[in-house]
C-alpha cells in the first residue's frame, strides 16, 4: 500500500510578483496531478503576514517525490516558480511560530482534477 505525503510549500513573492506567483500555485497541483505526481485532494493555499504564500499539498507517494525530481516538466515549472519567488521554510516564518499558527486563506479557484493514466501515476 503506497502511503500519500503532506508537504507544505513555501513561497515568498519576488517584488511586483505576487500575481504571476498566484497564477503559478493555481495551476501547480493541476500540473502534478497529470503528472500522476500528487492525489486530487485539493490543496490549501493561505499568506502570511509578510506576504509569503503557504500551499498545502498531497504527494501520491514518496516515490512521487523523488520522480518529480527527474521529470523535466516538473523542473520547467520549478523553474517558473523560481522566477518569482523564492521558496522558505515554513520554519522561517513568523506566523508558524504560535501555538495555534493561523494565515490568511487565499481563495484560488483550481482547473478541474484530471485523472491520469494508470500507467503514468508514480504509486
Amino acid at each position: 500500500m503506497t502511503i500519500p505525503r503532506i508537504a507544505v510549500a513555501c513561497y515568498r513573492p519576488k517584488r511586483g510578483k505576487e500575481d504571476v506567483l498566484l497564477a503559478e500555485v493555481r495551476d501547480h497541483h493541476h500540473f502534478l496531478r497529470s503528472e500522476g505526481l500528487a492525489t486530487d485532494r485539493h490543496p490549501i493555499v493561505m499568506r502570511a503576514k509578510d506576504g509569503t504564500i503557504i500551499e498545502v499539498f498531497e504527494w501520491a507517494s514518496p516515490a512521487a517525490i523523488e520522480e518529480a525530481h527527474a521529470n523535466p516538466r516538473v523542473q520547467a515549472m520549478w523553474g517558473r516558480f523560481a522566477q518569482c519567488c523564492d521558496y522558505v521554510p515554513l520554519a522561517s516564518l513568523p506566523d508558524a511560530a504560535g501555538l495555534f499558527a493561523e494565515f490568511e486563506p487565499v481563495e484560488i479557484r483550481f482547473p478541474p482534477v484530471v485523472q491520469p493514466d494508470p500507467a503514468h501515476r508514480a504509486e
